[in-house]
């Protein structure tokens, strides 16, 4: 029986997936919301998102500073602190900053606050049975395939040029033409690819984890990065 596997990733226009059968390449869609492009691989053994799940009622998430560490000096600014969950039910970045600082002794980034939306939505199928979501960040996924942490930023040429080739050497290879997929900007795509090459592992039992053991929070949520 062929394994079934999918990255996903948020961009501007909603969020995108690769689908890897047996770790190769198989399609890429995209959709406005995440169920929907979720549902559009209703055989998948394991689906990947490039968002946080599972939130804390106060202080950092472990994962993310597992991450970090992970990552080291180099790649660990990619990786954004995760609020508390109250912080996004603030509605202006202002107040969001105000209680994160209460919470954590940190204000919120723009940047981490502009994943509200997207974050909010992921989480609201956290834990669903009908849709099983795993946590991953695309940069901890490809140093875990071997990226060196010189290969540039994913916004380059020279880093976009050094994922594809790294993809390709674990049996990824993502053709010229991926239909509808293809007015998504290109890291996006590389970041959904990296995404499903962890759910590939994920599915076949071989996927580590950031904290090992996951952390529970006070919902009862285990909250890990997985690679």
């Amino acid at each position: 029986m062929s394994t079934v596997a999918v990255g996903v990733d948020g961009w501007s226009g909603g969020w995108v997936a690769v689908v890897l059968v047996d770790g190769h390449f198989a399609a890429a869609h995209h959709a406005r919301g995440l169920r929907d492009v979720v549902a559009l691989v209703p055989d998948a053994c394991a689906v990947a998102v490039d968002m946080p799940l599972g939130l804390c009622r106060r202080g950092w998430r472990d994962a993310d500073t597992a991450a970090k560490r992970y990552l080291g000096p180099t790649k660990s600014p990619s990786v954004f602190m995760t609020p508390p969950r109250p912080v996004f039910a603030e509605d202006t970045h202002a107040r969001a900053s105000a209680l994160c600082r209460e919470l954590t002794g940190k204000g919120i980034s723009i940047q981490a606050w502009g994943l509200k939306p997207k974050l909010l939505e992921a989480n609201s199928l956290y834990g669903h049975r009908a849709v099983s979501l795993w946590e991953v960040h695309p940069e901890v996924s490809f140093a875990a395939m071997g990226l060196p942490a010189d290969s540039g930023t994913k916004k380059t040429w020279q880093g976009q040029r050094a994922r594809l080739r790294q993809l390709a050497a674990v049996g990824i290879d993502i053709p010229d033409d991926i239909g509808t997929a293809g007015v998504v900007p290109t890291d996006d795509v590389l970041d959904a690819a990296a995404a499903a090459w962890t759910a590939d592992r994920i599915a076949q039992g071989r996927a580590r984890a950031l904290p090992d053991p996951p952390q529970i929070n006070d919902y009862g949520q285990s909250i890990a990065i997985w690679y």
